[in-house]
């Protein structure tokens, strides 16, 4: 759809929201990512029955680890939307990115390669 988005939002595909992995979300921000978040499919609607559920719960997870650490939870969220939502999907992102842009880069040294 040519949609347009931020060029340094990197877009990892799963087959199940459900897939991602607390330690996943948390190594991106030791990595230096500034933002996290995690496109789901609606509630209710999930292929794999509560994937998106089990997603939403780790992102919240991750949140609180996030508080207990000193940084934002805001720098990780999760939405829900259909696929044949690109448009929303581009919407989200665009917002996203600015929320993140507001927060400023993430305090946490990125990690170094072993």
């Amino acid at each position: 759809m040519r949609l347009q988005y931020p060029t340094n939002i990197k877009v990892i595909q799963l087959p199940c929201s459900g897939r991602v992995d607390i330690l996943h979300l948390l190594r991106a921000f030791e990595d230096g990512l500034d933002g996290v978040y995690v496109a789901g499919c609606m509630e209710g609607d999930c292929h794999f029955l509560t994937g998106n559920l089990k997603a939403r719960r780790k992102v919240e997870y991750v949140k609180k680890v996030l508080e207990s650490l000193g940084l934002e939870p805001e720098r990780i969220e999760m939405y829900n939307m259909s696929s044949a939502e690109g448009p929303r999907f581009a919407q989200v992102a665009n917002e996203f990115y600015q929320r993140i842009q507001e927060l400023g880069p993430s305090p946490v040294p990125k990690a170094q390669a072993a």
